[in-house]
């Protein structure tokens, strides 16, 4: 069973149509126990960290999510769900994460050039690092996805599995073990992108 967290920050109706397009079966739901029971977890999110953080708090589900994480359980963190998964956050403040990857959240500002546009709003080509993922096996170096964000990951080196230029390179994809994150939207970026969540639902049958 593939479970979409339902906290009230994420466009769930697009990520089930993804599934859906992949004859994905996937439960949209904010109870602790689908957590418990699932065989993979999506993480999604937009608006502000701070928030976002204080409603899985409140919600419960905070705790089930890093128990479930760290136990082996493969979890995909999407936008502002990616940004969820690093130890703290400085966007209005210094706010505290998952704390499931190493590094931090910093406004794209302190390292884009000053004439470019905050957010980041398009389409932008991947840049893999060295290491592999297989969260990529279907797509190729310099593919395009789609980017909406004013805040960027960083001090995760080890941990990054592809960047995007603009103005700077900024982290567009991260893993730790079965614990994935893409800043970028995989249900807005077409075949590229359903080819990365088809990648990442395969990921439990080979774990």
């Amino acid at each position: 069973m593939t479970v979409i967290i339902d906290y009230g920050v994420g466009n769930l109706f697009s990520l089930k149509s993804s599934f859906a397009s992949l004859g994905v079966d996937v439960t949209v739901s904010g109870r602790e126990e689908d957590i418990r029971k699932a065989d993979r977890i999506i993480l999604p999110g937009v608006g502000a960290f701070g928030d976002a953080a204080e409603k899985l708090r409140a919600s419960g589900l905070f705790n089930a999510l890093v128990e479930e994480a760290t136990n082996g359980k493969p979890l995909l963190g999407i936008c502002l769900g990616m940004q969820l998964l690093f130890e703290k956050s400085y966007e209005y403040g210094e706010h505290k994460g998952l704390g499931l990857i190493p590094g931090e959240i910093r406004p794209i500002a302190d390292v884009i050039p000053a004439d470019y546009k905050i957010p980041h709003i398009g389409w932008n080509a991947l840049d893999f690092s060295e290491k592999e993922s297989a969260l990529f096996r279907y797509i190729k170096n310099g593919d395009h996805v789609y980017f909406v964000h004013s805040f960027y990951a960083t001090g995760c080196g080890d941990f990054t599995i592809a960047s995007s230029e603009y103005g700077a390179p900024l982290t567009a994809a991260v893993q730790k073990g079965k614990i994935f994150g893409c800043q970028f939207h995989p249900e807005k970026s077409g075949k590229v992108g359903l080819a990365i969540l088809k990648a990442f639902c395969e990921e439990v049958a080979e774990c």
